[in-house]
């Protein structure tokens, strides 16, 4: 997908490669849509008013397309499947079940679970309720068969879903904060095969400060 520096472009893509941003730019790689990337340090870059005034979380990634800001990396996703139809990325509206239910498992209970067991909360029997996720141990069984039932996540074609979804499993397991169970390495091995996938990770390792 072309990466131009036009200033004319209608897609603006906020990003730092150590960052989600890994996330959005395969999926900008997914739908073949030609943006303009504006790279962001940590720090005052993230704090300036300028930036601030896209996202006031002071986070990337951020999307600004024809004027419209999205943010939030599961947003993004799901936009994008559907302003860029042609990439075929999103099921028919009247199946999309599973994939809404998947997309927004991983960004709610998958996320919350994964953050609260790296910082080293704990989640007491009675607590489990209070909390969308239940338990940790509980939101890996229900993810691993999830991704372990069909091809993709949302069902036998590829989905935006499986962006986000997947991009939560292969860093999980890289990172440690996923088991390297079987459900998980046979379904990172299938989306590890995406040429968009190999393209944008090649992109942002090009961008990656080597230390």
């Amino acid at each position: 997908m072309p990466i131009t520096d036009s200033p004319d472009c209608d897609l603006v893509f906020y990003t730092n490669p150590m960052s989600r941003g890994r996330i959005v730019r395969w999926m900008l790689e997914e739908v073949g849509a030609s943006y303009r990337q504006e790279l962001l340090e940590y720090g005052d870059a993230l704090r300036s008013d300028d930036y601030l005034a896209i996202n006031p979380m002071g986070k990337v990634p951020a999307l600004v397309h024809r004027g419209q800001v999205v943010t939030e990396c599961a947003a993004i996703c799901a936009y994008l499947a559907d302003v860029f139809p042609g990439a075929r990325l999103a099921p028919p509206t009247d199946q999309r079940a599973a994939y809404y239910r998947w997309l927004f498992f991983a960004a709610g209970p998958l996320e919350a679970a994964i953050t609260d067991r790296t910082l080293g909360a704990t989640v007491s029997d009675e607590q489990q309720r209070m909390v969308g996720y239940g338990s940790y141990e509980r939101t890996v069984d229900v993810l691993a068969s999830a991704v372990s039932r069909s091809r993709y996540v949302a069902g036998d074609e590829f989905t935006a879903a499986d962006v986000y979804v997947g991009a939560h499993v292969m860093w999980g397991m890289q990172f440690g904060s996923l088991p390297k169970r079987p459900e998980f390495e046979s379904y990172a091995a299938r989306l590890m095969d995406r040429p968009a996938l190999q393209a944008a990770t090649a992109m942002d390792d090009e961008l990656t400060p080597k230390t």
